[in-house]
């Protein structure tokens, strides 16, 4: 695992770009497994004016997302389905018949990965609580945890309630990539910015890997980066 710790939130989510952007020069055809969040927002703005700026096709790209809540429909502004459309697919030339998020059939996901040559790069963000994806503390959260359904902690609901009227509409369940899945990616590029974030990066750095902090097993992957801006890595 390499780590970087940029000045602020705006070069990170340059750093993070430029992969991405490189990866699909390089590979017109790549898999990417995506991520949502408030931190994945400047890095999709940036890819899409970087691919009309160098005139990078994505027409031929899959996607996979890492996530997604159960119940909720794509015309729900809190999906994960609106805010991929939102913040990416309708502003780059994505063929949306190669976008996948998973639903209620989560246990087939892992088989569609499979199909399309597996991930290229998974982009990743990280909870407070260390989980990546909605691989939460405990719940199975393990090295060799699948794909599956997953409860959501309360501290999770309540951190993603922004995007709800109020607390109560935060959907108490999601379907996730499990561990193993996510750690069978290529390459792994984690992001994280804020004070917020400053305990999760630093035990998921230098503390015990194990299931109560899921992105401690990232350090078992062979190419794995994590780019935080100096708020997120002020405890490293």
């Amino acid at each position: 695992m390499e780590l970087i710790i940029t000045k602020n939130s705006q070069e990170m989510a340059r750093k993070a770009t430029r992969i991405i952007a490189n990866l699909v020069k390089n590979k017109p055809k790549a898999v990417l497994g995506l991520a949502t969040g408030r931190t994945m927002i400047p890095v999709y703005k940036e890819l899409v004016k970087i691919a009309r700026k160098e005139k990078i096709d994505f027409s031929k790209i899959t996607t996979f997302n890492v996530d997604d809540y159960l119940g909720l429909s794509a015309k729900n502004p809190a999906s994960h389905a609106y805010y991929m459309n939102k913040h990416f697919f309708s502003k780059a030339n994505i063929n949306k018949k190669n976008t996948h998020l998973p639903d209620k059939n989560i246990k087939s996901y892992g088989k569609l990965i499979k199909k399309a040559g597996g991930i290229d790069l998974q982009l990743l963000g990280i909870g407070r609580n260390g989980h990546i994806g909605y691989n939460e503390p405990g719940q199975g959260s393990t090295l060799n945890s699948k794909d599956r359904k997953i409860k959501l902690t309360e501290n999770t609901r309540k951190a993603n309630s922004g995007a709800f009227p109020s607390l109560s509409k935060v959907p108490k369940y999601a379907v996730t990539l499990g561990i193993s899945t996510i750690l069978k990616a290529r390459e792994i590029l984690l992001l994280a910015n804020g004070k917020h974030k400053a305990d999760a990066i630093a035990k998921a750095v230098k503390g015990k890997i194990s299931s109560k902090n899921p992105a401690s097993f990232l350090r078992k992957h062979k190419n794995c980066l994590f780019i935080v801006d100096r708020e997120a890595g002020g405890k490293l």
